[in-house]
């Protein structure tokens, strides 16, 4: 029998879990018109007869379609609901609202506009056909909240066919934040970021992304783990994408558990869930960091963490040091779309990371490697950040 639901007004006393869906009755967003209709004037200008010259046009020179549609700012947030935030597969349906925040996020933070589409497909082929028919209304597409293994190749499949920003935010979102904060982190201890060895929990999107990541910004070392232990060269049941990060990292050759590889580890990221037992946490190396990102539980919680770290982050906004993908994918978006760039490129992401870095580089502390989402600063550093790094990438149209 589905629960009841008691909007907070007939309440006496306000319950937080009926104030959520009082805000998300309706939905979260709507669509508003930019310019006037007021008369006849009017709307023979913004349709029939005068869009047809707008229309002739396009139809003549397509390039045209940014300047005189909304094309150019607007981003399709696409997922196929397999694996929304920390719920799994929960279907299309159910991911519309975490799909509805996403977009008024954009908005918020970049001042781009999006738009939430959820496809009822899982079939990779399916959904890479699905977006690429729906291209021609989008200046970029953000996939979201599709498993793994899956998302990478939907990811690669849609950059080759279509000349937009793809970009997976739970990849390299995440990477772009955790990046950022392991720079600021060894930068207030007096270290750099090629001295230290890190351990990821979690071989998903999120883990692999951040390796990679860490790998091009020069970390001294990375291992990746998932439910059976360290990713390594030569383990027999890595998946085509296990064994391309494998050749990227673990410089040491670890094997073994994870709770093995953390011995006299300077970094733990946590982009698994489960938990981390603090015996193991105990084995790490003096100063260490600890990333916990898992949400609503991170890995190791910051009560025990704080006990041997330095510098301790986790997923949730009640404690310091959140690392929050919207510190990211607004501005990445806002400055690929603003140069009408072909794709984001590596470059470009690293240059955001160093961008949100450097926002706060002159007032770091232990509880401040990574600025706050309510930070001004943030979107406005990374658009132009990403915008630059796409002139120079040669992957800017204008």
């Amino acid at each position: 029998m589905a629960a009841e639901i008691i909007h907070p007004r007939t309440q006496d006393t306000e319950d937080p879990v009926d104030a959520v869906f009082a805000l998300h009755r309706g939905g979260k967003m709507e669509v508003r018109a930019t310019v006037p209709v007021r008369d006849a004037d009017d709307l023979s200008l913004a349709y029939t007869p005068g869009v047809a010259r707008v229309c002739t046009a396009i139809a003549e020179q397509p390039e045209l379609v940014n300047d005189y549609t909304w094309k150019s700012n607007v981003v399709a947030v696409v997922t196929d609901g397999t694996a929304v935030l920390g719920l799994g597969d929960i279907g299309p349906q159910a991911s519309l609202p975490v799909m509805e925040g996403k977009a008024i996020l954009f908005k918020q933070f970049g001042g781009v506009d999006a738009v939430p589409i959820a496809l009822d497909c899982t079939d990779v082929d399916e959904i890479v056909e699905t977006v690429v028919r729906l291209a021609p209304s989008f200046g970029g597409v953000n996939l979201e909240d599709i498993s793994a293994p899956r998302c990478f190749e939907i990811e690669r499949r849609l950059q080759d066919a279509l000349d937009i920003p793809i970009f997976h935010d739970d990849q390299h979102g995440t990477a772009i934040v955790s990046t950022a904060a392991l720079w600021n982190a060894a930068k207030v201890t007096g270290r750099e970021i090629g001295e230290l060895r890190a351990v990821i929990s979690g071989a998903g999107a999120a883990g692999i992304a951040i390796a990679k990541m860490l790998v091009a910004a020069g970390i001294g070392d990375v291992s990746v783990c998932d439910r059976r232990g360290v990713v390594y060269q030569g383990r027999e049941d890595l998946t085509d994408v296990k064994a391309e990060i494998a050749a990227l990292t673990n410089k040491a050759g670890l094997k073994g558990s994870l709770a093995e590889a953390l011995n006299g580890a300077d970094v733990f990221i946590g982009v698994s869930g489960g938990t981390v037992p603090e015996e193991a946490v105990a084995t790490m190396a003096e100063g260490c960091f600890i990333f916990a990102m898992a949400n609503p539980n991170p890995e190791i919680h910051p009560e025990v963490a704080h006990k041997y770290a330095s510098v301790v982050a986790t997923g949730r906004s009640d404690f310091p040091n959140q690392i929050n993908n919207v510190l990211a994918f607004p501005g990445i978006f806002a400055g690929a779309l603003q140069v009408r760039a072909t794709r984001i490129t590596e470059g470009m992401k690293l240059a955001a990371a160093e961008a949100l870095a450097a926002v706060v580089a002159d007032e770091l502390t232990a509880q401040k490697v990574i600025p706050s989402p309510f930070d001004p600063r943030v979107a406005p550093a990374v658009t132009k950040a990403v915008a630059e790094a796409a002139r120079r990438e040669g992957v800017a149209r204008r």
